[in-house]
């Protein structure tokens, strides 16, 4: 089944699409702080180290929701805790744009947060248990793509909005997902096999818990947990700087902006590449290659001295970065059985999270202590190229399998 048919199917392409659209409001929320933390630096004069630490904080949050939602998602059914983090993010991020201070957006920031990584792992899981197994990882890497859009959405609401009339206009914008919630609540169902285990008694929270880390999952866990963390650790420390380090590279606000517009168009070649070989070569293999290329270009980026050098770049980064992205979350719901597969993404997504926690936090603080751009992207390059080969040697090949039916037999 080719990504053609998989849009044919009514179901899958009303899934796809309701879920996917969720995942472009996520992303657009994301990209956004990014955008207003380099007007921010103006506007409120903040320093490094205070945007590394609202960026910190909005991570956090994401880790929190990322482990609660996962365990209630296989407790509580996909579709009602992804409707509540949806509607919970999007509040959240609507009532930002009256924060007085950067107190009052911090706690906003955290809140949204906690919807945020509250709902990727639970629509990942969801979609990824609705389709068939042949196109399971093509349909995630689809999935993800629409955080592309979600980024475009958000450098095109920055440049036209940001530098007329103000931050906090972006961040009123960020609210519509409220209105979308409503929409998705009729639009889309809880997962087949979801649905099949209804009538069964589920497990406990600790007996979930105690199964993700047995020996059968033992290893399966640690090296999503590390990949995860290396993955967002980078992610967030280099995407959520981009505007501001292009400012400090000496572009002004609107030509920084436009530059990253530039390079989130990337994207999504970046995914639809993925998409298309994940199913051919696998997911080991597409993760291993796309991770060492995102390495290479973050050394690439880090030391780009011109105009034209900074773009190709940034282009090749966010090509490669997040076609990465999109395998791993192919890869990571296909680890585990349905009894326990939300808890096991979410608890990987979580402690990835803290990755993103301190990325932009570390990047602040460097950057503070005079450390030199080029420095900075040494350590990203150290960190990508560890989940590489931690996948390599560790992981498992998981196409064409079904974690359910390995349990049964």
């Amino acid at each position: 089944m080719s990504e053609t048919t998989l849009f044919r199917e009514p179901k899958n392409r009303k899934l796809l699409l309701s879920a996917g659209f969720s995942w472009l409001f996520d992303a657009m929320d994301v990209g956004l702080v990014s955008f207003i933390a380099a007007a921010l630096s103006v506007d409120w004069n903040l320093n490094a180290q205070q945007i590394g630490l609202l960026a910190a904080i909005n991570s956090t949050g994401m880790a929190f929701g990322a482990a609660v939602s996962g365990s209630l998602a296989d407790r509580y059914g996909r579709k009602a805790v992804l409707l509540w983090t949806l509607l919970l993010f999007s509040v959240a991020s609507g009532l930002s744009a009256l924060a007085p201070n950067l107190l009052v957006l911090s706690i906003l920031r955290f809140i949204a947060g906690f919807g945020l990584g509250g709902e990727l792992p639970v629509a990942s899981t969801l979609v990824s248990e609705s389709v068939p197994e042949k196109v399971r990882g093509r349909a995630i890497v689809l999935l993800e793509s629409f955080w592309a859009g979600g980024w475009i959405l958000a450098a095109l609401i920055s440049y036209f909005f940001i530098p007329h009339f103000g931050w906090r206009m972006a961040l009123v914008i960020g609210a519509v997902p409220a209105i979308y919630a409503l929409f998705l609540r009729r639009s889309i169902e809880d997962s087949p096999r979801y649905k099949e285990q209804a009538g069964k008694t589920k497990l406990t929270f600790s007996e979930r818990m105690a199964s993700i880390w047995s020996a059968k999952y033992q290893r399966a866990t640690i090296t999503l947990w590390i990949l995860w963390f290396t993955v967002v650790f980078s992610y967030y420390g280099m995407f959520l700087w981009l505007p501001t380090v292009m400012v400090m590279k000496g572009y002004t606000l609107v030509k920084s902006f436009q530059y990253v517009l530039i390079i989130t168009l990337a994207q999504l070649p970046g995914y639809f590449t993925a998409a298309y070989l994940i199913e051919k070569v696998g997911r080991k293999g597409v993760l291993a290659v796309y991770l060492l290329m995102t390495a290479i270009c973050a050394i690439w980026f880090g030391n780009a001295t011109t105009a034209g050098m900074l773009l190709t770049a940034g282009i090749f980064l966010s090509f490669f970065n997040l076609g990465a992205w999109g395998a791993m979350y192919a890869y990571t719901p296909e680890l585990y059985p349905t009894s326990v597969r939300s808890t096991g993404v979410g608890f990987a997504a979580a402690f990835g999270r803290i990755g993103g926690i301190i990325g932009p936090y570390l990047v602040g603080m460097l950057i503070d202590k005079g450390t030199s751009i080029t420095s900075v992207f040494v350590v990203f390059f150290v960190a990508i190229v560890i989940g590489a080969l931690t996948v390599l040697f560790f992981g498992v090949e998981t196409k064409g399998t079904d974690p359910d039916r390995v349990v049964k037999e």
